[in-house]
């Protein structure tokens, strides 16, 4: 396994001295003084909030990397520091049996490559309830279908979250839907059924999936006892057909645990085979997460979660597809020509170059509320492991709250592993962040 030691440890020497520095000062703030005001819960036509934010990461490049030899052949460097503002905006308007909510969000980032913009629409939609048993949307939303934390494999008409940060708002997809909701007073408390069209044309839904097709999903959602069960399916020419169950239920007040699983029919991939042709396969594939958390009396709490990704590729088809950089960026060093670059660019489109793109991988993320009695101060970490190569990522962070409506997160992460593994093979080698956020 190899370990840049001299990054690592003034990586970790950096990261430690700022946090004593930067946090040191607060430990004995008091907290501003309570208030109540009846008027702040009282239902509003229009009501609006969201934060805005500035970035800085400094990036250590791994050189020896397939992905910094994609990315950086033609320009070498060792290092990015990057800077970023972003603006995001959530609104919502009732008006009788109507409610019109939203999610727009800007960003623009420089760094040592340039400049980069975005303007985004994350959500806008039109939600009608004529009854308290029935809702109707239309427009662009989000569904959060599924149970898991850092992944979501029945999460079929979602985007796909970042398990670094799962949190964080994601991109919805413009479609229509109905939600029909009964309440029993048996075991059976509560039946609901949701229903989504979702159509992919030119202009719209785009990246969902092959264009001209209207798209089927439907979620049954049962709570029964103190379980929370949902049967998913998918069905539409944009994406194969694909079936789901998830659950969730509180073993204690402070102890749960989910589960989802996915079964996906007729995917077609692209792979290297062991001959190194670039192949074509056609398969049905199982993903399945199970997951705990936990709470202590000392606000102590724990995420565990086990993914599997039938979908994904082999530890030897990574491999292959490392081997291959590899080989390009030694006929660029003999011959000066990166034909097998564009090759391998091309291939990593593909899927090779996605996140998570094994199959096997644990979750870890730990983070204690006020240690030592020091308020509003957050140190967590979160562990990324895939678990049939044996690389990872480790990130452990620092939050900060003690100003109202402020929010500050200082982030270190590194990845190791060994040559030909996922993580040593990213284009980063470690990762510098910190984030000042104010919330409106």
């Amino acid at each position: 396994m190899r370990i840049n030691g001299g990054r690592i440890v003034r990586g970790a020497l950096f990261f430690c001295a700022s946090l004593i520095l930067f946090f040191l000062p607060f430990n004995t703030m008091a907290a501003g003084e309570y208030s109540f005001d009846v008027e702040e819960f009282e239902s509003k036509s229009f009501e609006w909030g969201g934060y805005a934010e500035i970035k800085f990461e400094h990036i250590d490049l791994n050189t020896d990397s397939a992905f910094y030899r994609l990315n950086f052949h033609q320009d070498p460097r060792s290092t990015i520091d990057r800077y970023t503002g972003a603006l995001q905006l959530e609104y919502s308007y009732k008006k009788g049996i109507g409610a019109f909510n939203g999610v727009l969000r800007a960003e623009a980032g420089q760094d040592d490559i340039g400049w980069s913009d975005s303007a985004d629409v994350y959500e806008a939609n039109l939600s009608l309830k004529p009854t308290p048993f029935v809702t109707a949307d239309i427009g662009k939303k989000v569904f959060k279908w599924g149970k898991g934390y850092a992944w979501n494999p029945v999460g079929f008409i979602d985007r796909p979250k970042d398990p670094n940060n799962p949190e964080e708002a994601l991109e919805g997809y413009f479609g229509a839907g109905v939600d029909l909701i009964k309440s029993f007073s048996g075991s059976l408390q509560t039946v609901a059924l949701t229903t989504v069209v979702l159509p992919v044309w030119q202009g719209v839904n785009e990246d969902f999936g092959e264009v001209n097709n209207i798209n089927l999903a439907a979620k049954l959602y049962m709570l029964y006892r103190d379980t929370d069960i949902d049967f998913v399916i998918f069905s539409g020419g944009s994406r194969s057909t694909r079936y789901g169950v998830d659950f969730s239920t509180n073993l204690a007040s402070n102890f749960e645990i989910h589960g989802e699983f996915a079964y996906l029919t007729d995917l077609k991939q692209n792979y290297l085979s062991e001959t190194g042709a670039l192949t074509k396969r056609e398969c049905s594939a199982k993903r399945y997460l199970l997951g705990l958390r936990y709470l202590t009396e000392s606000d102590l709490t724990t995420i565990i979660e086990f993914y599997h990704n039938g979908a994904g590729f082999s530890e030897s088809e990574l491999e292959r597809f490392y081997q291959l950089v590899a080989d390009a960026d030694t006929q660029l060093l003999n011959t000066g020509i990166d034909t097998l670059f564009q090759t391998a660019k091309n291939i990593s489109n593909m899927g090779y170059g996605s996140p998570q793109v094994g199959r096997n991988y644990l979750y870890f993320k730990i983070n204690q509320k006020d240690p030592f009695d020091i308020l509003y101060f957050t140190p967590g970490l979160i562990a990324i492991l895939n678990l049939d190569d044996q690389s990872y990522s480790v990130s452990p962070e620092m939050l900060y709250t003690g100003f109202t409506n402020w929010e500050l997160r200082l982030r270190f992460t590194f990845l190791n592993g060994d040559n030909f593994t996922e993580f040593e093979e990213k284009l980063n080698e470690n990762k510098l962040e910190f984030r000042v956020r104010y919330y409106f």
